[in-house]
C-alpha cells in the first residue's frame, strides 16, 4: 500500500512537472513572438524612413509604391480608414445600442435566447463576405438613391455601413451583458417612482452600464479600424 501511494505521488508530480514545463514554453513562445514582431517592425521602419521622410509619408497624397516614380504618401490611406471607421462607429453604436436595449429591457427570455446567438453568429462571418455584400447590394442601393454619377463603385459610405453592421454584434452583445449586470433594485426603484420602461432604460440602465457600453464601442471601433 505505501508503495502504491509513493508511485501515485510520483506520477502526479511528473504530470504537474510536464504541465508546468509546457505552460512555461507556451509563455516564452508568446513573449518571443511579440518581441519578434516589434523588432521586425522597427527594423523595417528604420530602413524605410531612411529613404522616405516621415513628413512625406504622413502628408503625401499619393501611394504608388509599384510604379515610377514611387510615392509613399499615407494620407489617403489614413483618411479613408478614419472616414470608414467614423461611419461604422455611428452605424454600430445606433443599431448595437438599440439592439442591446431591446434584448435587456424589452425582449422576452424566449426571444432573447434566439436573437443573441444570431447576433453572435453574425460576428463570425468573414470580412470578405461583408465586402462582397457591400459591393453587390449596398452600393447599388446607394447609387439608386443618390445617382450612379455621385456614388462610385468603391466608396466609403458602403464600406462604412457594412463595417458598422459587421461590428454591431460586438456592441450589442457586450452592451447587453453590461445592462443585464445592472442590479434589479435600480429598475424597481425607478418603476416605483412612476418611470416608464423607456425612461428606466435610458435614464437608469444606460448610465449605470455606461462603462461597459463604452468599452464595447471601443473594442468594436478598434476592429473596424483594423479591418
Amino acid at each position: 500500500m505505501p508503495d502504491e501511494v509513493v508511485r501515485r505521488r510520483r506520477r502526479q508530480y511528473l504530470e504537474q512537472s510536464i504541465v508546468a514545463w509546457l505552460l512555461r514554453v507556451t509563455a516564452v513562445i508568446s513573449v518571443l513572438t511579440t518581441i519578434g514582431i516589434v523588432l521586425i517592425l522597427v527594423v523595417e521602419s528604420v530602413g524605410f524612413f531612411s529613404q522616405v521622410s516621415v513628413w512625406e509619408f504622413v502628408t503625401g497624397r499619393e501611394w504608388t509604391p509599384l510604379f515610377k516614380p514611387q510615392n509613399f504618401g499615407a494620407l489617403p490611406l489614413i483618411g479613408g480608414t478614419l472616414l470608414v471607421a467614423v461611419i461604422a462607429g455611428l452605424v454600430s453604436l445606433t443599431l448595437g445600442l438599440g439592439a442591446a436595449i431591446f434584448l435587456s429591457e424589452y425582449a422576452p427570455e424566449s426571444v432573447r435566447k434566439i436573437l443573441k446567438p444570431v447576433l453572435e453568429i453574425l460576428a463570425g462571418i468573414p470580412t470578405v463576405v461583408y465586402g462582397y455584400f457591400a459591393l453587390t447590394f449596398i452600393t447599388p442601393i446607394l447609387q439608386g438613391i443618390f445617382g450612379s454619377d455621385r456614388v462610385i463603385i468603391f466608396n466609403a459610405l458602403s464600406a462604412g455601413i457594412v463595417m458598422g453592421l459587421m461590428i454591431m454584434p460586438m456592441v450589442s452583445t457586450l452592451s447587453e451583458d453590461a445592462m443585464i449586470a445592472v442590479p434589479r433594485s435600480l429598475r424597481d426603484a425607478a418603476y416605483a417612482l412612476g418611470a416608464t420602461r423607456f425612461e428606466v432604460s435610458t435614464k437608469v440602465v444606460i448610465p449605470a452600464a455606461l462603462s461597459g457600453i463604452v468599452a464595447s464601442f471601443i473594442l468594436a471601433l478598434s476592429r473596424a479600424i483594423g479591418e
